[in-house]
């Protein structure tokens, strides 16, 4: 029996081309907001080049960070019931993207049973998290939601101690909060402990997991 397609992470190549195709090649600079929460534009974004972020905002100006994209990945599916964006969308570092308007990804599904398989994927991957996500600020503090973070998002470090491990987005302690659904204020706190305990440690301003975090604070 053959192996059964790979329809999770970044698009392949083969699947990249093609429907590039059906879309034009666009160029943002850093920090720029590509999509607002509840516009009613349908058009697809694959990101060839740089990441973005995809949050919610607050009339009082505060953030959620729901996920993070680079290359090969992409957003918008959201629209293609004709419903308003669920959230925003902004360039984390220089961006390149493949811009595709709705009617052409409708068409492009219609014809690439690959592509649409990936999209069903990717959407139940994200009712997933976001039944993770709600079920974490139930049930969990602050500590554990920046515990399990940093435990998601760090990597062994080359050249660093007997199990070191890093953190190679350069997080802020303002990012760290928006992704946590906490203030700045009580990240710090809980990092200047994870410091002091030598739990944590900062490297050319990225994150290093000195030992294993503990389970509460």
């Amino acid at each position: 029996m053959e192996p059964s397609p790979d329809h999770s992470g970044p698009l392949k190549d083969e699947l990249l081309r093609a429907i590039a195709a059906r879309g034009g090649v666009r160029r943002y600079p850093a920090q720029t907001v590509l999509v607002h929460e509840d516009d009613r534009s349908d058009s697809l974004y694959i990101i060839v080049e740089g990441r973005v972020k995809i949050y919610g905002s607050s009339p009082n100006g505060r953030e959620i960070v729901y996920n993070t994209h680079g290359p090969g990945e992409y957003f918008g599916e959201m629209t293609l019931d004709g419903g308003p964006r669920s959230a925003s969308v902004m360039t984390l570092e220089p961006c390149e993207c493949i811009v595709v308007p709705g009617a052409e990804v409708r068409g492009f599904l219609a014809t690439h049973p690959d592509f649409a398989m990936h999209l069903i994927v990717k959407l139940i991957g994200l009712v997933r998290r976001s039944t993770h996500n709600v079920k974490r600020l139930a049930l969990e503090d602050v500590y554990s939601r920046v515990a399990r973070l940093l435990d998601e998002l760090a990597v062994p470090m080359e050249g660093g101690g007997p199990g070191d491990r890093i953190v190679t987005e350069r997080l802020t302690q303002q990012d760290i909060a928006d992704r946590v659904g906490s203030s700045r204020e009580m990240v710090s706190r809980i990092f200047t402990q994870l410091t002091q305990g030598g739990y944590v440690t900062l490297d050319k301003r990225q994150i290093v997991l000195k030992r294993k975090l503990p389970a509460g604070w």
